[in-house]
């Protein structure tokens, strides 16, 4: 086997094609594309790269065959809750079916990350942020999500015959959009409706700058203080609003209103991968042509959860079922989705399990987050449940 640093653009194509050539033959795979696996690696356009840095792999076999990948990176940023040690990351990992190339690749991410001064290694994960590329997939092989990391079942095995541990699994929820939501939301809503200071309404493209500030406000109240975030301006939102635009469905973009100020969103997307699955990692004139004949068509039945939150004086007073019920008189009776699938929930946080769960869900898949200590003789600590004492 032959071990290659990524470091020109023919290696940088090969590192791109080593993940096509070994899931290739599945058929519930999707190729990502070529650009969200780049911009990973750009530190023009990857805002990582101020905080750390990272070094990419491919692995031949003697034949010049792709037969694995792997990225190794530090971020001073990169830690969680209970850390005794410095941890860097590994990710895009792809690897033929064979502990001896899989155990090559790990070892030399391992020893890279030694050097720099690391004391545990963490896996697959994302050189950048959580929403993307993040778990190693081990149950629900089946259509991966945008932007999601999509493997076959015996990585689980090289992984953990590596002797990486869970860290903590990360569950995705799912449900058929006809479906009759539990009795109890309906009794909210009706309490909640029975108030006229409150209302609920899907947002309008032409007025994204409101929307943006409303986001700022529900965020820097509902998710900046959770667990040492930042808050973020209303420059930040409307920039991710913007980036959005272009594929956001207005009614599927939701705000819940008390006295006319916000307190609560609920953002989702049309399913990105069914529109991609048909472009081969390619996104150029010809695939945004397509895309745009997809979307006209109504061709993707399928939406994404991407963000639910409410400010906290709001909490536990109905005002999710009450913004659920009204969305679902839209969303059911005038749109064509009919799949729902939520992003990742890690299960160290079972306040927001047990929200997904009361919708009526069903677990749709579970990816896993790795841990493996260089110290072989340190104990194995899990990620602590937040909101445990």
């Amino acid at each position: 086997m032959e071990l290659v640093i990524v470091n020109s653009e023919k290696t940088a194509r090969q590192f791109i094609d080593a993940h096509v050539q070994v899931n290739k033959h599945i058929p519930e795979w999707i190729r990502p594309l070529d650009k969200d696996i780049n911009q990973v690696f750009d530190p023009e356009k990857n805002k990582a790269y101020r905080q750390g840095e990272c070094v990419r792999w491919i692995l031949k076999d003697d034949n010049g065959k792709l037969i694995g990948r792997i990225a190794a990176f530090v971020n001073k940023k990169y830690k969680s809750k209970g850390d005794k040690q410095p941890t860097g990351g590994v990710g895009f990992f792809d690897c033929i079916n064979d502990q001896q190339a899989a155990n090559l690749l790990f070892d030399t991410a391992r020893d890279w990350l030694k050097e720099k001064g690391m004391g545990a290694m963490d896996g697959p994960i994302n050189f950048g942020e959580r929403d993307r590329w993040w778990g190693l997939l081990v149950e629900g092989f089946h259509e991966p999500l945008y932007c999601m990391t999509f493997n076959a079942p015996y990585y689980k095995e090289l992984m953990e015959n590596y002797g990486f541990q869970p860290f903590f699994h990360q569950i995705c929820y799912a449900m058929d959009v006809d479906a009759q939501l539990q009795e109890k939301f309906y009794v909210r809503h009706a309490a909640i409706t029975a108030d006229p200071n409150y209302r609920a309404e899907y947002i309008n493209k032409k007025h994204l700058d409101k929307y943006a500030e409303d986001f700022t406000i529900v965020y820097n109240k509902a998710w900046a203080s959770h667990d040492g975030g930042k808050d973020i301006s209303k420059q930040q939102a409307l920039n991710i609003f913007k980036q959005m635009e272009s594929v956001m469905d207005e009614k599927i973009v939701w705000f819940a209103y008390y006295k006319d100020e916000p307190i609560a969103c609920w953002m989702n997307l049309p399913e990105l991968n069914q529109f991609f699955k048909h472009m081969n990692g390619k996104f150029g004139l010809w695939q945004k042509l397509k895309f745009v004949f997809l979307k006209q068509m109504k061709m993707n039945k399928k939406f994404t959860g991407i963000v639910f939150g409410i400010v906290p004086e709001f909490q536990g007073k109905g005002v999710d079922s009450f913004m659920i019920i009204e969305a679902a008189k839209v969303i059911q009776r005038k749109l064509s989705y009919r799949e729902y699938e939520l992003q990742w929930i890690g299960d160290f946080n079972p306040k927001m399990l047990n929200i997904a769960e009361s919708l009526g869900t069903y677990v749709s898949r579970k990816l896993t987050t790795y841990r493996y200590l260089f110290d072989r003789e340190q104990p194995f600590e899990r990620h602590p449940i937040l909101g445990a004492k």
